[in-house]
């Protein structure tokens, strides 16, 4: 009967501890963010960015579809942080535009032509 109850509590301890991994396996998320980079010095510039930003894992700018993926914690940041740390670094994020004092400041190679600002 002792041994009975010792296998009984071990198998609910295993049980637990699988749930309690699994809850922490989904901890990051990734998003696909259209950009208006136009260069290489744009990817550098973004993903630099990121780096620097709380939450985000990782980022890796296409620059030929000008598309950002990113590794974030959603406990730490949002897809609207991450869109608005993209725009005070000079670039549109989906639909939120450019910080025109940033994009001013960008290289002409990473300006947009006819850009409305």
């Amino acid at each position: 009967m002792k041994n009975l109850i010792t296998v009984i509590l071990i198998t609910l301890f295993a049980v637990s501890s699988n749930n309690v991994m699994a809850q922490k396996a989904k901890k990051t998320e990734a998003i696909v963010i259209k950009t208006s980079t136009q260069c290489g010095m744009c990817k550098t510039r973004i993903e630099k960015a990121m780096a620097y930003e709380k939450g985000i894992l990782s980022s890796n700018l296409n620059v030929e579809k000008a598309e950002l993926t990113v590794i974030y914690k959603p406990s730490k940041t949002s897809p609207d942080k991450i869109r608005e740390a993209i725009s005070l670094v000079g670039y549109d994020a989906d639909n939120v535009k450019a910080n025109k004092k940033a994009y001013d400041n960008l290289p002409g190679c990473c300006k947009k032509g006819g850009m409305d600002h």
